[in-house]
């Protein structure tokens, strides 16, 4: 008997819909400022079906229209979606035409849902001996499973594939027949496609009508079984249940026909698939789609070796000869690979060629370099150096051996000032240079940080800046070490890989810093970037090798104490629930506290139908609830315990026995800094525990003393200075305490008057203000009514006039323009700011007033910390600076230089920026950081 043939029909937008929203935290933001998240999650769903079930029929179906028939039948249904995201409006068009050049089939007929046209080509089919897999997430579809029909929903969240057959979905719904999935449906509703169902009636009663009654039709039938309030509210609404289930039953009667030889699998016109994945940035889509189809283009040298070979009796290239890369391909996208632009990449190994080509060198007036390196066990192993000063020109230093003689030849030019130096991320590179006590002197050119500056909010990888900026592709790195069990060691490939793909780097860098140096100009920026950027990159670079000390025995004693508190906690919540239980398992959580103990009537469902038992949902119940607030307390010291308490002993350097971050300058869209590896920025302060963690970390010695200086209320300040509000700035220029002389303003008392409670509102006004604070924000934050929160906002800026027009004027200003400034010019873009999405444009309406105040207070600190920096290498002082916590600055300071120090540095900081009202900073010190704080 012939195997049956298998048709897979795919729901186009429950995929995009789930694609989007997973990336929802996380968007894939390409280099054009363009979100692809939608149309990267569907085509991963698509090419997972295919690379997994090589299936031999498949189509995709879309909605067009929505439903008439539903509509006609009930003029609200789905009338409470919200509007669809830009970002998935933007998708639909990109992704028919993936499918086309797919050569995959679209299904889509006006006035019927994706659902409908699957159901009824699933049934055609299954007439026709198909096997049918309807791949989709949404549960609708189990009323059509049968013997040869069957869910397929994709995986997520860690979970793999889920297939439904009947029996599953008898499992699933408790129901004798998937036809009984009508039903539950029609007595449940559903809240999303705005079905009514029967009031009163959720899932584990849907589920016991069935069950008693095996339908609607036969629930209906037999109310008088039924008892008090339900049976009221079921007798009043037999018509609305009635036509709920024929909301929520799925047509099969469509005008689309099924015929194999429309939906049979075959190859995808691959030049018209790399010029789409090449607009949309797709490189690892690209190759996916290659490598399924086996249509892969022609490789390089280097791509072509499974496992990299070493050894290789290839000749050492010519010194300054004429010999060419050899290898012979086209990138799969249309851009210029190393093939066709033919560079000429040398390496030089032995004494004379080094010494010749350094001569060389130190004539060049700017060079771009590249320190390959590995890191194995907190330390870099240096591999060799690329340089270029001419475009497709490249030469490649190995230094497997003789490290220090090699170096000590190159310190000639990595510390001549007249030469400018240019590299992708300098910092590591100065980084790695002073372990050799070498200091690169001279200009620099970052390339990533010049191109952060340009587009705050796109991505800066090499690889992307280079197809671009340049139409040229740059070899992954996979291609010269390998993956997986085939990968090794850098320091093992053969010197003709290792150079063609170190000299690139180089390459590429020389040839994007005249771009990006005309592009700042003309964008106003060279000043920032000149000017704080660069010189910021040093100072963080000194920061990040000095360190900070960690009390690693008081963290363990810490964990010691935080398990036997976790311990504590989980048995009052297992006897609060009267059950034990996963607490950390939402789902398992969901029930014991929305099902079993029943602490709200209409617990709030997630999209996946579980419980939602996030942070906002108990606090809200923690006051009336003791368990929930136990929970909370429960997740605060587990968060504590794995995030820091356990984890930061792991960070120390085994070297230098001390902690060292790195802090990204070219992150936050908005200009602040970015602390990694650890992050030293998010050290919890506001919680007693949280501050518990501060304690570990410590002095220098007993010569030093942790010193902090933080800038009070440096936003606030910021925006009276934009605003130029007259009441903002006469309270800051008397040194008023500016929550106290709000509250007395907005509630209409003296200022001796104010209540401990309306400076508290005060404050939470004045803060929220920066960050587009709503009535219901406000309330949440306070005991305050929101008809209370509307008067207090409205009352603010009748209080503050200016400042209000001030915003306004900034959202006017990014609507016409498409960015916002700081007061030293640093942009901040904002492509939504006229989206006809009102919650996508209100974000960026947001954003529009607070980037330039976040965006300034970043730019002042920077000032502050060259500065600081310069004083303390000017006067040879011992102190050294070691973390900036957002308005924070921390140093180890020698106790010798406090009495000098301590005024300087609050003179430097207050003094970085000129403003017509003062910057105030307050300092303390002690042993270790919470003292310090």
């Amino acid at each position: 008997m012939a195997t049956q043939k298998r048709l897979f029909l795919l729901d186009a937008f429950a995929l995009i819909f789930r694609g989007y929203y997973a990336l929802i935290k996380n968007p894939r933001i390409n280099s054009k400022g363009m979100d692809t998240s939608a149309i990267l999650g569907f085509t991963n769903s698509l090419l997972d079906v295919i690379k997994r079930e090589q299936p031999e029929l498949l189509a995709v179906a879309f909605d067009k229209g929505g439903s008439v028939t539903r509509t006609e039948s009930f003029e609200a249904y789905k009338a409470n979606r919200q509007e669809t995201p830009e970002a998935i409006k933007i998708a639909i068009p990109y992704i028919h035409e993936i499918l086309k050049a797919m050569n995959i089939p679209i299904i889509e007929v006006e006035g019927f849902e994706a659902d409908d046209l699957i159901g009824t080509l699933a049934k055609q089919a299954e007439k026709q001996g198909c096997q049918v897999y309807m791949v989709t997430p949404d549960k609708d579809y189990a009323q059509l499973v049968s013997e040869n029909i069957f869910m397929y929903r994709p995986a997520r969240m860690g979970n793999g594939i889920e297939i439904w057959d009947i029996e599953k979905v008898k499992e699933k719904f408790e129901v004798e027949s998937p036809l009984q999935v009508i039903d539950y449906l029609g007595m449940m509703g559903d809240a999303v496609d705005n079905i009514p169902g029967l009031p009163g009636v959720g899932d584990k009663t849907a589920k016991k009508f069935i069950k008693q009654y095996g339908s609607m039709e036969n629930l209906l039938a037999n109310t008088h079984e039924l008892k008090g309030k339900m049976k009221e509210k079921i007798e009043a609404n037999k018509e609305l249940g009635l036509l709920s289930k024929e909301l929520a039953t799925i047509i099969l009667d469509c005008p689309v026909e099924y015929h194999e030889e429309d939906f049979t699998m075959c190859a995808p016109n691959i030049e018209e698939t790399s010029k789409i994945f090449q607009e949309l940035e797709f490189r690892r889509i690209a190759d996916t789609v290659n490598k399924i189809f086996g249509t892969e283009t022609p490789q390089t040298t280097t791509e072509k070796q499974e496992t990299p070979q070493t050894n290789s009796n290839e000749p050492q290239l010519d010194l300054f000869g004429s010999a060419e890369a050899s290898q012979n391909t086209t990138s799969s996208f249309g851009y210029n690979t190393i093939s066709n632009t033919k560079p000429i990449y040398q390496y030089l190994n032995t004494d004379i060629a080094r010494k010749l080509f350094i001569s060389k060198l130190l004539n060049q007036p700017k060079v771009a370099f590249e320190i390959v390196t590995e890191r194995e066990n907190f330390i870099d192993q240096i591999i060799g150096f690329s340089f270029s000063y001419e475009a497709n020109t490249g030469y490649y230093i190995p230094v497997t051996e003789n490290t220090d003689k090699i170096l000590t030849e190159l310190k000639a030019f990595f510390e001549n000032e007249a030469i400018e130096k240019i590299a992708y991320d300098v910092k590591s590179n100065i980084k790695f240079l002073a372990q050799y006590n070498i200091s690169l002197q001279g200009k620099i050119f970052d390339i990533s940080l010049a191109h952060y500056l340009l587009h705050p909010d796109m991505r800066h990888q090499l690889d992307v800046l280079s197809e671009t900026y340049l139409k040229y592709e740059v070899t992954h790195q996979d291609n010269v070490i390998g993956k997986g069990r085939n990968k090794i060691k850098l320091a093992e490939v053969d010197l003709a890989i290792t150079t063609p793909y170190s000299c690139e780097q180089s390459d590429v860098c020389f040839q994007l810093e005249s771009l990006f140096r005309k592009e700042l100009s003309e964008n106003n920026l060279e000043k920032l970037y000149d000017e704080i950027e660069l010189p910021l990159l040093k100072v963080l670079a000194k920061m990040e090798l000095a360190g900070i000390n960690l009390d690693v025995p008081y963290l363990k004693e810490l964990s010691d104490v935080l398990t036997t508190d976790i311990a504590v906690l989980e048995k009052e919540i297992y006897s609060l629930a009267g059950e034990e239980f996963n607490i950390a398992s939402p789902k398992q959580l969901g029930i014991v506290l929305f099902e079993n103990l029943k602490l709200v009537d209409k617990a709030k469902k997630t999209k996946t139908g579980q419980y939602a038992t996030g942070e906002d949902i108990l606090s809200k119940l923690a006051s009336e609830h003791e368990i929930a607030a136990k929970i909370l307390e429960y997740r605060g010291l587990v968060k504590l315990k794995n995030t820091y308490v356990d984890a930061l002993p792991n960070e120390v350097n085994p070297v230098t026995n001390r902690v060292h971050t790195t802090y990204s300058q070219a992150t936050a869209a908005t200009g602040r800094l970015s602390s990694n590896n650890p992050n030293l920025q998010n050290i919890p302060i506001r919680t007693e525990r949280g501050k518990q963690i501060r304690k570990a970390f410590v002095k220098r010695n007993d010569d030093y003393v942790l010193f902090a200086a933080d800038y009070s209320q440096i936003e606030l300040r910021l925006i009276a200075e934009l605003s130029q509000d007259p009441e903002m700035l006469a309270s800051f220029q008397k040194g008023d305490d500016i929550h106290r002389s709000t509250a007395a303003k907005v509630f209409g008392v003296s200022i001796d008057e104010v209540t401990r409670e309306q400076r508290s509102h005060a404050k939470t006004v004045n803060f929220g203000i920066i960050y587009g604070v709503s009535a219901f924000g406000l309330s949440q934050q306070t005991n305050l009514s929101r008809k209370e929160s509307k008067e207090l906002i409205d009352t603010y800026y009748e209080t503050y006039p200016t400042l209000k027009k001030y915003m306004a004027s900034q959202v006017d200003f990014a609507k016409e323009n498409g960015y916002v400034k700081t007061l030293l010019d640093r942009r901040r873009y904002l492509k939504n700011i006229n989206s006809a999405n009102a919650i996508v444009r209100s974000a960026d309406e947001r954003n529009a007033v607070n980037a330039p105040i976040q965006g300034t207070a970043a730019d002042i600190i920077k000032i502050a910390m060259i500065n600081i920096q310069k004083t303390l290498e000017q006067g040879k002082y011992k102190t050294q600076m070691l973390l900036q916590v957002h308005d924070e600055l921390v140093f180890d300071m020698h106790k010798d230089e406090v009495d000098t120090l301590k005024p300087l540095i609050v003179s430097l900081m207050e003094n970085a920026y000129k403003l017509s009202v003062p910057l105030v900073v307050d300092t303390d010190m002690g042993d270790n950081w919470l003292d310090a704080h």
